[in-house]
C-alpha cells in the first residue's frame, strides 16, 4: 500500500516544486496578449473560462489512455508504477506543457508549423507527417474500441445495436458534427463534465482498492526490482509472457507516463487561453491528473485479482482491457461502477477520437494555409472521415502497433522541439534534452524490434538504442557549448 502512497506523493510534489522551475525556463509573460485576443473567430479562437479548459485538456489527452496502458502494464508487475512516475515527472508533463507554451507562443499554430519555424521545412515535413498519422490512427482507433463494446453489450444482443458497422457510423457521424462545429457548440459543454466523471470514478475507485484489494503491491516488490541480484529485470528479463521491459513497458504506457498524442491537442486549448499564465495548470496540472489516474488502474491491474498475474492475464485474453474494467469496477464500485465501466471504455475513447479528427482538420489547414469556412471545414474532413471508415476494416493490432510507432515519434520529436526553443532562450534546456535523449533511445530499441519496424532480435535492438541515444547526448552537448542563443532569458 505504501507503493502506491508514494507515487501519488511524487507526482504531486513534482506539480508543487518541479513545474514552477520549468515554469520559470519557458519565458511565460502574464501581459503577453494571448492567440485568442489577436484572433477570435467563433470556431476555434474561442474564450474558454480556465477551469473549463483544464477539465477539456485533461479529457482530451485521457481518455482511455490512462485506463488501458496501465491494465495492460500490470503484467510487468510493479515497476508499471515506477515508469508511469519517473515517466510523468521527468518526461510526460513537461512534454505537455512545452506543447503548450509552443502553441500559444505561435498564435495557436499546430506543431508542424512550430518545427518549421524553429527548425526548417524538412524537419516541418516530418513533424507534419508524424502528426497527422498519428492523429488519424487515434481517431481510427477509437472508432473501432468503442463501437466494439457498444455492439457486444447484453442490452444489445439479438436487436440492430448488436451490429459494429451501426455503432461505427453512429461514432463518425458524431466526430463530423464535432470536427466541424464551433468549439462551444458542443466540447465546451459536454467535456467537463465527463472530466469530472473521470475524477469521480478514479477517487472512488482509489479508495475501493485501498480498503478491499486482495493484493495491494508493497514497497519492497518494487525495491526487489532494482537490488543487484535482479538488475537485469527491470530493463532486459522479459516478464512471464517473455516481453521485456525495455522497450515494450514504455511503449504499452504512454498515456499517464508521455504520450506524443497530447501535443497535438495542445492548439485546441492554446487559441481559447485567455492568459499564459493558465498554461502550466492546465498542460502540467492535466498530464500530473493523468499520471494520478494510470497510478490507480496500474494498481487494479495488479491488486484486484485474487488470482494475480495469471487471472489478469486470462480476463485479458477473454476480453482485453475493457473486460478488466468492466469487472473491476463492478467488483468495487458495485451497479454504479458496472454504468461508470461503459461510460469509461465507450465515451472516453469517443472524446479524445474526436479532439483528434478536430486537430487533424487544424493541422492540415495550418499546413496549406486554408481560410476557415464550413465549406473549406467540409473539404477537408470529410474525405478522412470516409477514410478512417475502411480504415476500421483492417485488424485492430495492426492500426495499435502503428500507433504505438508513431506516438513514440512524435513524443520524442516534440521533446527535441522544445530543446531548440529552451536553447534559443539561453535557458536551462536540460529538463527536455536529457528526456529527449532517452525517448531516441527508446524510439530506436521499439523501431529496431517491432515487427513493422526491423525485426531485429533484442539483442541487438537495444543496445542500438542505447548506442543512437548516446551518440545523440554527445552532438547534444556539443551543440550547447556552441550554441549562441537567440533570445536570452
Amino acid at each position: 500500500m505504501l507503493i502506491f502512497f508514494v507515487c501519488i506523493g511524487l507526482l504531486l510534489l513534482a506539480y508543487k516544486f518541479y513545474s514552477p522551475f520549468v515554469e520559470r525556463q519557458a519565458g511565460i509573460n502574464p501581459d503577453a496578449k494571448t492567440p485568442l485576443a489577436r484572433f477570435e473567430d467563433g470556431v476555434d479562437y474561442v474564450p474558454i473560462h480556465p477551469v473549463k479548459a483544464f477539465l477539456i485538456q485533461f479529457l482530451n489527452i485521457a481518455g482511455v489512455g490512462p485506463i488501458f496502458g496501465p491494465i495492460l502494464g500490470a503484467l510487468y508487475g510493479p515497476v508499471a508504477l515506477v515508469w508511469i512516475v519517473v515517466g510523468n515527472i521527468v518526461g510526460g508533463a513537461v512534454h505537455d506543457y512545452f506543447s503548450g507554451v509552443l502553441s500559444i507562443k505561435e498564435d495557436g499554430k499546430s506543431l508542424p508549423e512550430i518545427a518549421g519555424h524553429y527548425f526548417n521545412v524538412y524537419f516541418k515535413g516530418l513533424m507534419l507527417l508524424f502528426t497527422a498519422m498519428l492523429l488519424f490512427f487515434v481517431g481510427v482507433v477509437f472508432t473501432m474500441s468503442p463501437a466494439g463494446l457498444l455492439s457486444n453489450l447484453d442490452y444489445f444482443e439479438g436487436t440492430f445495436l448488436s451490429n459494429n458497422v451501426f455503432w461505427i457510423f453512429v461514432i463518425l457521424g458524431y466526430y463530423c458534427l464535432a470536427t466541424l462545429l464551433p468549439i462551444d457548440k458542443i466540447i465546451t459543454k459536454l467535456y467537463p463534465l465527463f472530466g469530472l466523471l473521470m475524477v469521480v470514478m478514479t477517487v472512488s475507485l482509489a479508495v475501493a482498492l485501498l480498503i478491499h484489494a486482495p493484493n495491494l503491491p508493497e514497497m519492497g516488490n518494487v525495491l526487489s526490482y532494482f537490488d543487484h541480484s535482479h538488475y537485469n529485470n527491470v530493463l532486459l528479463e522479459p516478464n512471464p509472457d517473455g516481453l521485456p521491459v525495455w522497450p515494450l513497458l514504455f511503449v504499452t504506457i504512454t498515456c499517464g507516463a508521455i504520450s506524443g498524442f497530447h501535443s497535438t491537442q495542445a492548439p485546441i486549448m492554446a487559441r481559447c487561453l485567455t492568459n499564459e499564465k493558465y498554461v502550466r495548470p492546465i498542460y502540467y496540472g492535466a498530464m500530473v491528473s493523468e499520471g494520478l489516474v494510470a497510478c490507480v488502474w496500474a494498481t487494479a491491474g495488479i491488486a484486484a485479482f485474487p488470482g494475480g498475474y495469471d487471472e489478469l492475464k486470462s480476463i485479458l485474453d477473454q476480453g482485453g482491457p475493457g473486460l478488466v474494467v468492466n469487472q473491476v469496477t463492478s467488483t468495487y464500485l458495485g451497479a454504479i461502477g458496472g454504468i461508470m465501466a461503459i461510460i469509461a471504455v465507450a465515451i472516453f475513447p469517443i472524446t479524445s477520437g474526436d479532439t483528434a479528427f478536430r486537430s487533424l482538420r487544424l493541422t492540415i489547414i495550418d499546413a496549406f494555409n486554408i481560410h476557415q469556412s464550413l465549406r473549406n471545414r467540409l473539404l477537408v474532413a470529410l474525405p478522412i472521415l470516409v477514410i478512417a471508415y475502411f480504415m476500421t476494416k483492417i485488424d485492430f493490432s495492426l492500426i495499435w502497433r502503428y500507433f504505438a510507432f508513431s506516438n513514440m515519434l512524435l513524443s520524442t520529436s516534440v521533446l527535441w522541439l522544445a530543446t531548440k526553443y529552451l536553447l534559443d532562450r539561453g535557458a536551462f534546456h536540460w529538463i527536455v534534452s536529457l528526456p529527449a535523449v532517452i525517448g531516441t533511445c527508446v524510439t530506436v530499441s521499439y523501431i529496431a524490434t517491432a515487427g513493422i519496424g526491423l525485426g531485429l532480435p533484442q539483442p541487438l535492438s537495444q543496445p542500438l538504442g542505447l548506442g543512437v541515444g548516446i551518440v545523440a547526448l554527445v552532438l547534444l552537448v556539443v551543440v550547447n557549448n556552441k550554441y549562441k542563443p537567440a533570445v536570452r532569458a
